[in-house]
């Protein structure tokens, strides 16, 4: 994984200079701490900020075709480049390096835009077609990785993060109020989006083909099929295992190449704890595995985490997270990810990667994908439930099935209170509904709304954000199964949007760590997609044929368990007698007034509760409204006056790194002639 930057000069516009292309892959030295590379000509800059994992040596980008007229700047990896490289070589491409990079190059040449679909990997592509003057823009089937842009004048800018676009200057960090409010409904913007005004992302399974004009031309090169295949309509339990363990075996094998050790991620759970188990099926030398513990119980997986490591044999590591630690860490958090947060979770997850960093390893492997593709969130079961209510709602048997939905939450006897089923009756007849399954979550969410600006809440369109997604539905979405249909309205509204990024690529890139999601393979989403309802939710029960799977090579009390969500504490870690200054700075009215972004009578009315019962919230969605509140005072503060400083630092840091400079002679020639007529500055 490494940090993406670049600009794109129009046709009669001045092409980008060294110093702002240094300025904008400085940013991003997190992302690339091994050294950086730019290549330049007469209308665009490429910058890069290398990671290295494969091709350690004369790995550096931007990387070329045979004659120069491909360059790309890549961040990501492509896990079948081994099989591309020997199909392109018997075809006749000849190669420089032994990175994944150049194969995309080669790749692009004999097939052209068919490219994407080809690649196996998670990724973010820009590619400059020198013949053409055309730039391609591209990002895997599921967004792994972020990549950003902006039109500025005759300039189009992009990069891997919105702060290498403010680095440069041709940007200026703004607002945008009706993406703001979009997290305070939705957890994220849209996918097509970022909270800065004019500051777009490449969605998902996207190519952008930007021309010599700086026209935009947009394909979304892949979309997902979750029709049932006839051939695997009646396949047993143990078969679907079978087939689910066979492509996960292929999806781990590609996942554990690289030329640096790969470790696991282990939380306890079951998704994590059968990539373990496969991978040390795989690789039987010495794997080092991570996990998280919490000083609050009501948080902490420590007992399972070390009965997995023991079983599968993997020399384990683990942080413990303490409420000072999330306090400690949060600012890192906001800073790397750009956008507010209404949940502490991401904070953990940025401090179990420094143990990675600490620990000398670069690559790990997660589980991420599994409860997607496979039905194991409670979001499937409420939508189950709801609908087999909503075919007799007076009946008194059937909403009491919602005591069998989040089992960790809701304790003694609320579950089964007239105010939890009013909760979920609300909307429950309009069952054809796009976002049947979600809008209970999404109503409770935008609760958080009300601590906003009356500007910010005046701009509020949340219909916008759904409509984006369900004009971008796949072909076929309205004959798919109830479960299908809600399953992809998770993968395209939360896990792109915001779990890739805010608890995955941004807290593990933040100490440059690369993180593979097996679960997230091509061939492993196909399957799953394909397989019938009943292997993955069987009334109530989830993640079937994964837990057969399972049984094959865990404990029981692994395989046996039920999902629990991955949480951290929220406001008993922020607010009270052990809350941090930043805290009550940053929440103060003085502050809430300087940025205008929240309504701080409110936020001071339910921040002064906070603090008199230390955290202690009467329902989660004030505990997400305050944590929202609090990470935009941080991202505002961040972006208005930390960023000017920290552009100059990582610029001055830039100098003392490794540096590769590419450049066409006539732009050589170009500046040399500048320098000439211009008299140079000396040194006091």
């Amino acid at each position: 994984m490494c940090g993406v930057a670049g600009v794109l000069a129009g046709l009669h516009a001045e092409p980008p200079g060294l110093d702002e292309l240094k300025r904008m892959i400085a940013m991003l030295g997190h992302r690339g701490p091994d050294g950086y590379g730019f290549y330049r000509d007469g209308r665009i800059g490429l910058a890069h900020a290398r990671l290295s994992i494969v091709g350690l040596a004369g790995g550096f980008q931007p990387i070329r075709n045979e004659d120069s007229t491909l360059w790309i700047s890549f961040n990501g990896e492509i896990f079948n480049h081994v099989e591309l490289r020997r199909d392109l070589e018997a075809r006749g491409h000849r190669f420089y390096t032994r990175t994944d990079t150049e194969v995309i190059v080669h790749a692009f040449e004999e097939y052209g835009p068919a490219t994407w679909a080809k690649l196996n990997g998670q990724f973010a592509i820009c590619l400059w077609d020198t013949e053409r003057r055309e730039l391609w823009l591209v990002r895997d089937r599921l967004g792994i990785l972020p990549l950003f842009y902006a039109r500025r004048g005759d300039h189009l800018v992009f990069a891997s993060e919105a702060k290498a676009l403010f680095g440069g200057g041709r940007v200026t960090p703004a607002f945008e109020p009706a993406r703001l409010a979009q997290v305070f409904t939705h957890w994220s913007t849209a996918p097509h989006g970022s909270v800065f005004a004019g500051v777009e992302s490449v969605p998902a399974a996207t190519a952008i083909r930007v021309d010599s004009t700086l026209a935009l031309h947009v394909d979304r090169y892949w979309q997902p099929d979750f029709a049932t295949d006839p051939s695997l309509a009646r396949l047993s339990l143990d078969e679907a295992a079978d087939r689910l363990e066979e492509t996960l075996l292929d999806a781990i094998r590609l996942r554990l190449r690289a030329d640096v050790p790969v470790g696991v991620y282990i939380s306890g759970g079951l998704d994590s704890s059968v990539i373990a188990a496969l991978a040390r099926k795989l690789d039987t030398t010495h794997m080092h595995s991570f996990g998280i513990r919490f000083t609050d119980a009501g948080f902490d997986e420590t007992p399972q985490q070390r009965l997995v490591a023991g079983h599968v044999g993997t020399e384990h590591h683990d942080i413990l997270c303490s409420p000072q630690d999330i306090q400690a860490a949060l600012p890192d958090v906001i800073r790397h990810g750009e956008t507010p947060l209404i949940r502490t979770a991401p904070a953990p997850l940025f401090l179990l990667s420094r143990l990675v960093r600490e620990s000398g390893i670069r690559v790990v492997l997660s589980g991420e994908g599994a409860d997607e593709w496979l039905a194991g969130y409670d979001i499937f079961k409420e939508d189950k439930v709801r609908r087999f209510w909503a075919r007799q709602p007076d009946s008194k048997a059937r909403p009491k099935l919602l005591g069998r939905v989040h089992p960790f939450a809701a304790v003694n006897g609320q579950k089964d209170s007239p105010l939890w089923q009013a909760f979920f009756k609300r909307g429950m007849m309009d069952t054809e509904e796009t976002f049947y399954a979600h809008r209970t979550r999404w109503r409770n969410t935008a609760w958080s709304q009300r601590l906003l600006s009356a500007d910010v809440q005046a701009a509020a369109d949340d219909a916008a954000f759904e409509a984006h997604v369900a004009a971008h539905l796949p072909d076929g979405w309205s004959r798919w199964s109830p479960l299908a249909r809600s399953q992809w309205a998770e993968i395209a509204t939360f896990m792109s949007p915001y779990l890739l990024s805010a608890q995955g690529d941004r807290v593990a890139m933040a100490n440059s760590i690369e993180v593979r999601y097996p679960f997230l393979d091509p061939a492993v989403d196909d399957l799953c997609a394909a397989l019938p309802d009943r292997v993955k939710m069987l009334g109530l029960r989830d993640k079937l044929a994964l837990r057969r799977l399972a049984a094959r090579h865990l404990p029981a009390e692994i395989f046996q368990r039920p999902k629990r969500p991955y949480r951290a504490p929220m406001t008993t870690a922020l607010f009270g007698d052990g809350a941090p200054d930043y805290v009550r700075d940053l929440l103060s009215p003085e502050a809430l007034a300087r940025y205008g972004l929240t309504d701080a009578d409110a936020v001071s009315a339910l921040a002064d509760k906070a603090h008199r019962q230390n955290g202690r919230m009467a329902g989660e969605r004030e505990e997400m409204a305050l944590v929202g509140t609090l990470t935009l005072q941080l991202l505002a503060h961040y972006v208005h006056d930390e960023l000017p400083q920290r552009v100059r630092e990582q610029r001055d840091a830039l100098d003392r790194a490794e540096i590769h400079v590419l450049e066409d002679r006539a732009l050589k020639d170009r500046d040399a002639d500048a320098r000439t007529a211009t008299p140079q500055p000396t040194a006091a």
